[in-house]
């Protein structure tokens, strides 16, 4: 009997990979050679694959498609129609599957809804991609990203809050956690989640 739900509407290929607690919902195709970790939920609509690895614990909402090439670490939060891409410069009469580029979302990201990532980046872990960016580079870890293309904005505590620094040092209004910046990337001082 299988640990994990996948609704009657959709559908899971024979040789994808599913984990306990997971939730599949309507109209969802997973493809072959995927893999899914344990307590996911992906919503209505989504394709997954083939052959892309999802970390435990990921949120993958309504209509997004997560194409070969992409890797999602633990975590993972994926808005309403986020977009990933697998080729930089695509033709419908040109096969360009040998230059599919990876895509790696680490640990604890939120990729926010509409947002499009462009294959080949690397966005750190806790980042936070607001909705509707188009992003073309490497995000740093815990970096606050927004626009058309995309530009930092800010920095995120790993809870998601935005953090309001002064000389260099914030605290999280929310869960207490602390951290220092030197403009460039985040140090972590104290983290209470």
């Amino acid at each position: 009997m299988d640990k994990y739900f996948v609704h009657e509407s959709s559908y899971v290929d024979e040789g994808a990979e599913i984990g306990e607690e997971t939730k599949i919902w309507h109209f969802s195709h997973i493809l072959k050679g995927s893999k899914i970790g344990r307590h996911c939920i992906i919503g209505q609509n989504a394709m997954i694959g083939p052959d892309v690895i999802i970390g435990d614990r990921c949120k993958v909402q309504n209509n997004v498609s997560i194409y070969k090439g992409v890797e999602l670490e633990d975590d993972v939060f994926c808005g309403p129609s986020c977009v990933f891409t697998n080729v930089y410069n695509p033709r419908a009469f040109i096969k360009r599957k040998q230059e599919f580029m990876s895509t790696l979302i680490k640990k604890g990201a939120t990729i926010g809804a509409n947002s499009t990532i462009v294959c080949g980046v690397t966005i750190g872990k806790y980042a936070l991609i607001g909705a509707g960016a188009v992003v073309k580079q490497n995000i740093s870890d815990y970096a606050i990203v927004a626009g058309v293309p995309a530009k930092h904005i800010g920095w995120a505590c790993k809870c998601g809050t935005t953090l309001k620094f002064k000389d260099n040092y914030a605290k999280c209004g929310y869960c207490g956690s602390e951290y220092k910046t030197d403009k460039v990337n985040i140090i972590i001082i104290e983290e209470k989640i």
